[in-house]
């Protein structure tokens, strides 16, 4: 069973400044909520309720959203309008949440291993709320569960196919299918960022991952890149070598919600849907 999920929201969302200077990239909103909501309910959706935030100590607001606010309460209560809150009040009973700050960013795999004295020994979920997915039937992490209870001791990474112009801005793997009919793959590497005429693939490895406890010594153990970041594809590709990676083209849309255009196509899908 996954009961934990770590969701890794201390950067600055820059793309999105002037904004994003006192608003966390994470509240900013699609449709009728933040980004952040939507990741949680994914995460609720596989019944885990245990949650681990990594964010900066400028990042309170992230806390604040998910913690009670007596005092608004009270105001709605007087106008008949307490159902406003239901939603995200009924998240805050019925969950724990954690919060660690990580003091200095040093990419996506220091930021994983922040948490990794909440997680303690046992597999966990990994969501990107920057990474808005959206499917009628199992959401992706539900999707990724059931291939983790197939397949218990190892990590998997959820991809989907790119087209060529955009694989150098994700990493990409290099791998097999388990069998013609499952979209699982058995992964032999993994590239960060490559050229397009380098890349083994089109499979881009997008914000959903479900790692075991042994990826914190992967973590530990991988040196820098040149810009001064640890690379969670690249404790990945470390562990590959042990054939403990499978690759999930998961059934969904995802929509990139890391840049103005993103969030901008993710309200106008979202308010369709409601429609």
């Amino acid at each position: 069973m996954i009961s934990k999920c770590l969701f890794p929201v201390a950067g600055f969302g820059t793309r999105f400044l002037p904004v994003t200077k006192s608003v966390a990239k994470e509240l900013l909103p699609v449709y009728s909520k933040p980004l952040i909501h939507y990741a949680i309910d994914e995460a609720l959706s596989c019944e885990i309720n245990e949650f681990v935030i990594v964010k900066n100590k400028y990042k309170e607001s992230i806390k604040s959203y998910f913690s009670p606010h007596t005092y608004l309460e009270k105001l709605l209560h007087k106008s008949n309008k307490n159902k406003l809150l239901n939603e995200v009040n009924e998240i805050i009973e019925s969950c724990k949440f954690v919060y660690v700050n990580q003091d200095e960013m040093f990419g996506l795999g220091h930021a994983i291993l922040q948490g990794k004295g909440v997680i303690s020994n046992e597999p966990f979920a990994v969501i990107l709320p920057d990474d808005l997915c959206h499917n009628n039937g199992p959401s992706v992490l539900k999707q990724m569960i059931n291939i983790h209870n197939l397949f218990p001791d190892k990590c998997i990474v959820a991809v989907e196919k790119v087209p060529d112009h955009e694989v150098s801005k994700y990493g990409i793997i290099d791998g097999s299918l388990i069998n013609n009919s499952s979209k699982v793959y058995s992964v032999k590497n993994m590239i960060e960022k490559p050229a397009v005429d380098q890349s083994p693939s089109n499979l881009a490895i997008i914000g959903r991952y479900i790692l075991t406890p042994e990826i914190f010594r992967y973590i530990e153990n991988i040196e820098p890149d040149s810009g001064g970041e640890i690379q969670i594809t690249n404790a990945l590709q470390a562990m590959t070598e042990s054939g403990n990676v499978l690759a999930y083209e998961f059934n969904g849309k995802r929509i990139d919600c890391g840049s103005v255009d993103g969030l901008f196509e993710a309200n106008i899908f979202f308010k369709n849907i409601q429609m």
